[in-house]
């Protein structure tokens, strides 16, 4: 409880447009369908080496996950997810089966976002809808399902959904990103762009995505339409997955290295204006390194004094895409 009121805790993948997006679309509902007056807290979740979940996390009279790993405690209340790679182990997809039936656990790796997702239950199953949402549900889609019409448009960010990602994705911390949650539930895209702790942390970030481009077209290579480049020894946590195929456009595939202050990261995605289909599951070749995510974008996260590992990994991910 929060001052006497009920606390509903969301755990939402952090750092990640469509994340902070299925945490406002999930709160907006929860609030206006059945936890009236009660207090919201936020969480954000990363994909780490270690434990990705504690029972000390689930504070909350009423828990939520969104558009993140499955977690089998007994005190979690809602799940949402859309991610092949949703649970870490098989005995957690057991107790999904087992469960959700009786709770309101919601699974399908089909849905582009789980934005979109979140929304189809709440009108097909529980008759809920938000029209002034819709634009939020719009972008959530095309970001995650990367349907720009092209890599220049992609890197560009012009619209304000675009630059907004950019701030989720690379600001440090989770506090900005939460506040952008609560701005999201209420105000359009454009006027929480506006807002000046956004636009304080968008100037200095939107510098660094165009120095970003300089140092991708200096480590990066292609070959056999796939593309290479490891980052570790620079500042690049969550640079912009597009500018790889802005440079290189007759590639396939991307893998590339990368460090943060909480992991070190291995990325390989899938080129959605590639000239030859891609042909391999991104998330199963993933998940054979402990990782995971979609058929056409995935990552392994390592601990931060696991680079040298990180890189033999992306090494071999390379052959296996180029043979």
């Amino acid at each position: 409880m929060i001052g006497g009121y009920m606390k509903v805790r969301v755990l939402y993948h952090d750092h990640c447009f469509d994340g902070a997006a299925s945490a406002a679309f999930f709160s907006r509902f929860a609030k206006e369908r059945f936890y009236n007056g009660a207090k919201f807290a936020y969480t954000g979740m990363a994909h780490k080496a270690s434990q990705l979940f504690e029972e000390s996390d689930f504070d909350g009279e009423e828990n939520a996950i969104v558009d993140f790993k499955y977690s089998s405690s007994d005190k979690v209340t809602w799940w949402f997810d859309h991610h092949q790679s949703a649970f870490l182990c098989h005995a957690d997809q057991l107790d999904y089966e087992a469960k959700k039936d009786s709770r309101r656990f919601y699974f399908d790796p089909t849905y582009r976002s789980c934005t979109e997702f979140i929304a189809h239950i709440a009108r097909s199953v529980y008759r809920y809808d938000a029209p002034d949402l819709a634009d939020l549900v719009h972008w959530a889609g095309i970001i995650d399902g990367a349907l720009y019409k092209s890599a220049e448009e992609a890197v560009a960010m012009r619209e304000p959904a675009m630059k907004l990602t950019l701030v989720i994705e690379a600001v440090k911390g989770s506090e900005l990103v939460q506040k952008i949650i609560c701005m999201m539930q209420r105000k359009a895209l454009e006027d929480i762009l506006a807002d000046p702790d956004v636009q304080a942390a968008f100037q200095p970030l939107y510098e660094r995505h165009l120095r970003s481009i300089d140092i991708i077209r200096r480590e990066g290579s292609c070959s056999d339409g796939v593309i290479f480049f490891d980052v570790a020894d620079y500042d690049m946590e969550g640079y912009n997955k597009f500018v790889p195929y802005s440079l290189f456009p007759d590639s396939t595939y991307t893998v590339s290295v990368s460090l943060s202050s909480f992991r070190t990261k291995v990325s390989v995605g899938s080129n959605p204006w590639a000239p030859k289909e891609p042909t391999h599951n991104l998330a199963s070749i993933c998940e054979r390194y402990g990782g995971g995510g979609h058929p056409r974008v995935g990552a392994i996260s390592f601990g931060t004094n696991q680079v040298e590992e990180a890189r033999r990994v992306a090494r071999e991910i390379v052959q296996e895409l180029r043979s």
